[in-house]
């Protein structure tokens, strides 16, 4: 617990000192058909696609992105990490482009390129390609449902071809509480996943919104896998089963 309030109070004194520097590079920017958002996040654990990257522990995160009026975008995230190996750190530039697409629905198209970055371990890094597609009031007004398919021929820096699918729903609530559920699927070729080449991911979560302060969100959501844990010690079955995670996090 110290260690999470350790990170706590460095997220806040970030935002603060970040706010008011973001304030004046925005008017500069804007003029251009520029915008410059980041954000920063606390969790108690960081799961990747259902699996933990921080051996259960909490994970301080954030990242910046440089957007354009033409649907152009460049970025970074970024979070602490731990395989059990010599990376702490996980650093990821991406570049994009997203446009709504000319139907009545009028979808938001996104495309790009992400690529994992762990500078201490370099044989991890690699490089994936994804594709979005986000259609708005879906089922109820203001709820959205993101689908996405990512594709990588070095999973994980092993030379692997793998494949991931998701769809994720969020819808709001009354009074500043919001809805999250989403499944996910990957497949590896040649990657054991205690047995398997495949797994399903989930989670579905409540979502807080405070109306005090700007872009301040809560999450409390459960995540988990459908990965056989036969084998596993107790720390490595935690990182895969369902568990609840908490997580706060300031937008600008």
């Amino acid at each position: 617990m110290m260690k999470f309030a350790c990170k706590a109070i460095a997220a806040s004194v970030l935002a603060v000192a970040t706010s008011g520097a973001m304030a004046a590079e925005n008017t500069a920017l804007s003029d251009a058909g520029f915008t410059f958002a980041g954000n920063v996040a606390l969790t108690t654990d960081y799961r990747y696609r259902g699996i933990t990257q921080t051996f259960n522990d909490p994970a301080l995160q954030g990242g910046f992105v440089l957007s354009h009026e033409t649907g152009l975008y460049a970025g970074v995230w970024g979070s602490n990490v731990d395989f059990g190996g010599t990376a702490h750190l996980e650093l990821d530039p991406y570049i994009g482009y997203a446009t709504e697409l000319p139907f009545a629905s009028k979808p938001l198209l996104d495309l790009g390129l992400w690529y994992y970055g762990y500078p201490s371990e370099s044989d991890l890094n690699w490089l994936e390609l994804y594709a979005k597609l986000t259609f708005k009031d879906v089922l109820v007004k203001d709820a959205s449902l993101l689908t996405a398919v990512n594709y990588t021929n070095d999973f994980f820096g092993l030379d692997e071809d793998a494949w991931y699918l998701n769809a994720t729903y969020s819808v709001p609530f009354a009074a500043g509480f919001g809805g999250v559920a989403s499944v996910g699927y990957t497949k590896a070729d040649d990657y054991d996943f205690n047995g398997e080449d495949n797994y399903f991911d989930w989670k579905a979560g409540v979502t807080y919104s405070f109306a005090s302060v700007s872009g301040l969100t809560a999450e409390l959501a459960a995540v988990g896998t459908d990965i056989d844990t036969d084998g596993f010690s107790h720390a490595t079955k935690r990182g895969v089963e369902t568990g609840a995670l908490f997580s706060l996090t300031k937008a600008f």
